[in-house]
Order: C-alpha cells, then sequence, then structure tokens
C-alpha cells in the first residue's frame, strides 16, 4: 500500500451545529481524520496557526471571511515531515465561506505536488464541497485530486462507518 498522509484543520470549541451553537471538545473534521486513520492507516497531521481563530464561532467565521477576502495565507506552526515519502494525502476541512480554511492553502502550497493523489473530505452544516475540490485542482497543480466526501458535522461523530467505506475504496 502507498504511503498515506492525512493532513486536516479541525475546529474545537464553540461550533455551528443544526442551526444553533455548541461547544465541541474534538472538531468534527478531527473525528473524520481519525475514522479515516483506523479504516485505511497513515499518519495524522493537525494543521495549527499560529495565531488561532477567535473562541467566538461568529467572530472566528468572521476571521475567516476576512482571511478569503485577502487571500491571507496565515502561519502555520509546523509542516509534515518528509511529505516526499507520501504518495496519497487526504486532506481535510471544515467548509468556510465555500471552500477550505486559507491555512490549508498555506499548507499545501509550500509543497511541490506532482504524482501525489489528493483526496479531500469536507465537515461542514449543509454547504457541501462548496469549490474546494475545484481550489484544490488549481493548488496542487500535476496531483490527482479525486472526489471528496462531504460530511454534515453535526452528524460527523457517527459516521465512521461511511468514512471508512468512502477512504478504502478511494486509495
Amino acid at each position: 500500500m502507498a504511503d498515506i498522509l492525512i493532513v486536516y484543520y479541525s475546529r474545537k470549541g464553540e461550533n455551528y451545529w443544526n442551526g444553533g451553537l455548541k461547544k465541541i471538545a474534538k472538531g468534527n473534521t478531527e473525528r473524520v481524520a481519525e475514522f479515516i486513520q483506523n479504516a485505511v492507516g497513515g499518519d495524522l497531521f493537525e494543521v495549527d496557526t499560529v495565531k488561532p481563530y477567535s473562541e467566538s464561532y461568529m467572530t472566528g467565521i468572521e476571521e475567516a471571511k476576512q482571511e478569503l477576502r485577502a487571500k491571507a495565507r496565515p502561519e502555520i506552526k509546523a509542516y509534515p515531515e518528509n511529505y516526499d515519502e507520501y504518495d496519497t494525502i487526504f486532506v481535510g476541512y471544515p467548509n468556510w465561506w465555500g471552500t477550505m480554511p486559507m491555512c490549508v492553502f498555506t499548507l499545501l502550497e509550500k509543497y511541490d505536488l506532482t504524482g501525489k493523489t489528493i483526496i479531500p473530505f469536507c465537515t461542514n452544516e449543509g454547504s457541501g464541497m462548496g469549490s474546494s475540490e475545484r481550489d484544490l485542482k488549481n493548488i496542487c497543480k500535476g496531483a490527482t485530486v479525486k472526489a471528496g466526501l462531504s460530511i454534515h458535522g453535526a452528524e460527523a461523530e457517527n459516521s465512521e462507518g461511511k468514512v471508512a467505506a468512502w477512504a478504502k475504496k478511494s486509495i
């Protein structure tokens, strides 16, 4: 089996949840990333920004909107080691304003992804993958970007069977 890396950004704390706000100890995208690892193996890498987003969900999404409009590339704390050794990279994120958080762009734009297989997964509260698959194809030049998986955030913790079946089929 090819070497697999699962990179993800996940929001912990206050989140939008079925029309309201709810505090969660583990982010929805992180849960899905762990389900993928359980299903197909691989190494997990959590993207973490140097400047954290606000703990308030509403303020945090406004910060994310400003980053998107400015085409910002927020600094991240670390990058995966030995990136070249991975053939398959699952990329996970919440859908923020129709695409990935800008910190995911920061990570992916650092590397030459030619020849890699990129498999996106996205948590959201009804907006699906948005333009994120197209955006991935634009920034992952030379890579094969496969069809992604959209998971309703409020259902993430109960999605292991669906996620595992998709992940196994995707590699």
